[in-house]
């Protein structure tokens, strides 16, 4: 199977001399000004890349949701363990820049939906269609486990699905029953990010019919003109070489796990040695905003051919308010697994931890923690503006967010 950037062909996923699939390079994409690796643990080199390096890396491009692959398997009629048989039917928009099978386009090709009751007929399909797997030259799929889909945003806000290659603009996110009133949730949290001066992508809401959704802009696309091009970027369970199972600190899972310092470790390693603070401020963003699903892969970095950055913040929502959701943190800070425990002694060890000087941490703790109450008010506003509106939920998550700050800046000297 040929993997492609746009029109250039980048490598092949081959059977090695034992064969397990492996992954080589094109020399032509080796020679190429600009080339970027697949992923940061398969650096560019002449030498295939094995089944277990490459692995990780593709299964963290699917849904976790095993009832979803089991269904996009059933429609594309392919086994729903054959990894690559499926990521040859869905890949040609993936997250990142790499399309599978065949060439990703860079134009507009797409289907618009003509009325607002089609998108709402989409949205109530997505659970037993997911990603719209066997519609014509639709080729999507996202990681993660909501339901979610990939859309184009057209002039004048008009949704289209992209069609045979073209890459999408914005993740589409339905409303859950389960997570009443999650879409203001997340649109607040990130509006919140943005207005703290953390980078986070453009949001906004959306109603179809009875149905609600966010709008999140991918920062993986970048607009030239008419045309959308792609970015590269992958998640740190993948590159930490991690499966998606991984991706919490303490879960069942054998083997390896992350936590933020080995985050550090890797974002220095792979070249990100100046990004390490905006990683931990994303962190301390996350605690302070009572999110306790900001585990491995909703960290990501962004890969360029000279370098790589920290990718923006994103699937950003106040856990608490909602009963049921666990309040144990993906990802421990120092020893603490709930943020309403965590005081400045506990801060300041994971910074030593991180590789950073505790007093210039602390202070960034400190700085968020009065900023975010500073801001709420007007990124709510900014939310009840959107055309979802705003929505009771948010008193909760206001007074949450309010709380955990107070409690984080009253214990920050202890």
């Amino acid at each position: 199977m040929q993997l492609f950037y746009e029109r250039y062909p980048v490598g092949e996923i081959v059977a090695s001399a034992g064969g397990a699939p492996a992954f080589r390079y094109d020399p032509a994409w080796l020679a190429q000004d600009g080339a970027f690796p697949l992923s940061t643990t398969m650096p560019l080199r002449a030498a295939p890349w094995d089944w277990p390096v490459l692995a990780p890396w593709l299964i963290n491009l699917l849904p976790e949701d095993t009832e979803a692959i089991r269904m996009m398997a059933r429609i594309l009629d392919v086994p729903h363990t054959d990894i690559l048989a499926l990521l040859g039917r869905v890949g040609r928009d993936t997250s990142g820049a790499i399309s599978f099978a065949e060439r990703g386009a860079t134009g507009s090709e797409v289907r618009e939906l003509g009325s607002e009751q089609d998108l709402e007929r989409i949205i109530d399909e997505l659970p037993r269609k997911p990603f719209l797997a066997g519609e014509d030259g639709v080729s999507m799929s996202l990681a993660g486990v909501q339901t979610k889909l990939a859309v184009r945003v057209l002039p004048g806000g008009r949704i289209a699905i992209p069609v045979n290659g073209t890459a999408s603009s914005h993740i589409l996110k339905p409303d859950s029953d389960r997570l009443w009133g999650g879409v203001q949730n997340e649109a607040l949290c990130l509006t919140l990010a943005r207005r703290v001066g953390l980078r986070a992508p453009d949001v906004s809401t959306g109603r179809a019919g009875r149905r609600l959704y966010l709008l999140v802009a991918r920062y993986d696309r970048l607009p030239q003109g008419p045309a959308l091009r792609r970015l590269h970027q992958e998640d740190f369970c993948q590159a930490l070489g991690l499966p998606p199972s991984a991706k919490y600190q303490h879960n069942q899972a054998r083997g390896p796990k992350g936590n933020f310092a080995a985050m550090m470790d890797r974002l220095r390693a792979i070249g990100g040695a100046a990004e390490v603070f905006r990683l931990w401020d994303a962190m301390v963003f996350n605690v302070l905003c009572c999110n306790t699903d900001a585990h491995l892969k909703n960290y990501s970095i962004l890969i360029r051919g000279d370098g790589v950055d920290l990718a923006p913040i994103y699937d950003v929502m106040c856990a608490t308010v909602w009963p049921g959701i666990t309040e144990n943190l993906a990802l421990d800070v120092d020893d603490k697994r709930r943020g309403a425990y965590v005081e400045g002694r506990h801060w300041a060890r994971e910074a030593e931890k991180c590789g950073l000087a505790p007093r210039v941490a602390l202070g960034r703790v400190g700085a968020l923690a009065k900023a975010i109450p500073d801001r709420l008010a007007e990124a709510r506003g900014a939310v009840a503006a959107m055309p979802a509106g705003d929505h009771p939920l948010l008193d909760e998550v206001d007074q949450a967010i309010r709380a955990r700050c107070a409690s984080i800046l009253k214990t920050l000297d202890r």
